[in-house]
């Protein structure tokens, strides 16, 4: 496993591989890290599990892996997962009502403020979520600031 930690108080990066047990993985340590942070991880870990998932379902070339991507700043938390298949972009379908798949990204839309896909340099895409975190009491008592090194929430 390759565990990158940019600036470990806003940012979190790690590659996993793309199997049942990477995504597990990739939820696992998204709640350590949101925790460790101070947010709540119940929406959040969803959001990982759900977007992971369909890395690994949708999104997975053999022998190539998946990223997993935390930022926190400006009250939001940022959650990308990057996959190898640039090709395929994922979107919200109808399930059937008796289907034991399609509604991920029904649920991560439920659950993000704001959602989508962008491309990566060739093959990637990155699958994003935005979740508000406004209900933490205030993260600059928490010391988190912005690249420019404004207080997070002014």
């Amino acid at each position: 496993m390759n565990t990158q930690i940019c600036d470990p108080a806003r940012h979190f990066a790690v590659r996993l591989p793309a199997t049942p047990r990477g995504a597990r993985r990739a939820r696992l340590l998204a709640v350590e890290r949101i925790a460790a942070w101070g947010l709540p991880t119940e929406g959040a870990a969803l959001v990982v599990a759900e977007l992971a998932a369909n890395a690994v379902t949708h999104g997975r070339v053999p022998g190539r892996g998946f990223r997993v991507v935390l930022a926190l700043g400006r009250g939001v938390l940022r959650i990308e997962v990057v996959d190898t298949r640039g090709d395929r972009s994922p979107g919200i379908r109808d399930a059937d009502g008796c289907a034991e798949t399609g509604r991920g990204l029904v649920l991560v839309a439920a659950i993000a403020d704001r959602w989508g896909v962008d491309p990566g340099p060739a093959p990637c895409k990155a699958v994003w979520a935005e979740l508000a975190v406004a209900g933490l009491a205030d993260l600059r008592d928490l010391g988190f600031r912005d690249p420019a090194g404004a207080d997070v929430n002014p």
